[in-house]
């Protein structure tokens, strides 16, 4: 607190301070309460609302636990997710160390600016180009010569997320890798390392930070997405926000989506956990 008075003046952090608390208990904590308090009563008609019959219950979250059409959903959003986290991790790092210790910084800054181009675009076009490229009449298969069903089962979904999402890893695991003195790198290689063990025993400790808040950022988008399965699923493919989209929307239960939103959110949460224990990393490493 001292170092950011010392920075920016008392007014100044005072304003910093009162707009972080208004996005944590305003914009996060509050809607976070309400949902709570949603998925824990029943679905009643209006006019029973507020009458005998109107309590805190656990139906809602036990509608998810007996039905297993919705526990493999979820089952297989969750894997589908950690796919898509893996291949955004696995692309991500070679470019990442690449841009960071490879090129000049002026041609890491070029291409930073050539990556980020994509994102001017808004993410519905985006995922609408790929359904237009995926499809069976798209324009893969009609480039290529094929006729090959792209968007089957949770192909699609997985390309548009990879996609959707993957500068969500390179962001933060270069930043990781760029504050890495070189020097360190230069030594393993005249001790004779070799490629291999300079990554495993370096660079990937050093960028563990960075590795872990992509895979927080990607897995949690990913999991959450609406748009991207939305648009590129198939007759065979369901993604758990639709089937909360569905309560919500379609069935007009707002209680029971708010149940299955809070198992999602639970969900994300274990797998933060998860993580930070895998990598050895704390919350407050991410600002590193």
């Amino acid at each position: 607190m001292q170092r950011l008075i010392q920075r920016y003046g008392k007014g100044l952090t005072a304003v910093l301070l009162a707009l972080t608390a208004f996005w944590l208990l305003i914009l996060v904590v509050l809607p976070e309460i309400i949902m709570v308090n949603y998925s824990l009563r029943p679905f009643l008609p209006v006019a029973d609302i507020g009458g005998p019959r109107d309590g805190y219950t656990l139906a809602n979250y036990a509608t998810f636990f007996v039905s297993w059409i919705h526990i493999k959903v979820f089952l297989i959003t969750v894997l589908v997710s950690c796919l898509v986290t893996a291949v955004c991790l696995a692309a991500s790092y070679p470019v990442a160390y690449f841009m960071a210790k490879t090129i000049s910084a002026k041609a890491a800054a070029t291409l930073f600016m050539l990556a980020l181009v994509p994102l001017l675009v808004s993410e519905l076009l985006r995922t609408f180009a790929w359904k237009v490229i995926l499809d069976y009449k798209g324009v893969l298969n009609s480039f290529t010569g094929l006729e090959v069903r792209w968007l089957s089962g949770y192909n699609g979904i997985a390309v548009g997320l990879v996609y959707t999402y993957i500068l969500f890893m390179l962001l933060p695991v270069y930043s990781s890798i760029q504050s890495l003195d070189a020097h360190q790198i230069e030594a393993a290689r005249d001790l004779g390392a070799s490629r291999w063990q300079m990554h495993r025993r370096i660079v990937i400790p050093h960028a563990n930070s960075g590795i872990a808040a992509g895979c927080v950022m990607v897995f949690m988008l990913s999991a959450g997405s609406i748009l991207v399965p939305n648009l590129l699923e198939s007759p065979n493919s369901r993604w758990f926000t639709q089937v909360i989209q569905q309560w919500f929307f379609e069935s007009q239960d707002w209680h029971t989506g708010s149940a299955y939103a809070f198992l999602l959110l639970v969900l994300c949460l274990g797998f933060v956990a998860a993580l930070l224990g895998l990598f050895r990393v704390r919350l407050a490493d991410f600002g590193r």
